[in-house]
């Protein structure tokens, strides 16, 4: 069972941004991360949900997507995530996260795949316009080179896992060529 949980999840960059994710199911993925190792059990991370249309409008210019592919601006509309989760990091419990954030965003990933959820983390952040468009506090913001927070980006499709069953890569537990 796991193994066809940890199969289904991979990094989606195309969605079906009309499929809304409830901002419970968004609260029920986060809180799987409760349940993951966390650093001196410190649980410094701190997480924002979104799911409006216009708050994904405004966070959607802030990512960078798929920096390899230069030529590939991020999914068109109608194609982009309908939620969104932030991870933060809190620096008045911890000034390090080391790889908090990494194990809190694959549990809400492997999460999210169980549910038929696609999700790709995203760490190309323009972290300044992201603050700005949200608001964000502070002491929860780092403008530093090391990496702590960390984008997910996710939206409900129920033909994920159906798609990996059919795909020509990924065939019912085997690869194919």
């Amino acid at each position: 069972m796991l193994r066809d949980i940890v199969l289904a999840n991979r990094s989606y960059r195309r969605f079906v941004e009309s499929e809304k994710i409830s901002k419970e199911t968004l609260r029920d993925l986060i809180d799987l991360s409760r349940y993951v190792p966390s650093a001196a059990n410190l649980q410094p991370l701190k997480y924002m949900i979104f799911n409006e249309p216009s708050r994904c409008a405004a966070i959607f210019p802030t990512l960078a997507w798929a920096g390899y592919l230069t030529d590939w601006p991020g999914p068109t509309e109608g194609k982009r995530p309908s939620a969104y989760i932030v991870i933060l990091g809190d620096t008045e419990i911890r000034k390090d996260f080391g790889c908090d954030h990494g194990i809190a965003a694959q549990t809400i990933c492997l999460g999210a795949a169980e549910r038929g959820i696609g999700a790709c983390m995203i760490g190309s952040i323009d972290r300044k316009a992201l603050s700005e468009a949200l608001n964000i506090p502070e002491r929860l913001v780092s403008l530093q080179k090391r990496l702590f927070s960390k984008m997910l980006v996710l939206t409900a499709t129920s033909s994920i896992i159906e798609m990996l069953k059919t795909s020509t890569m990924f065939q019912r537990g085997s690869w194919t060529s």
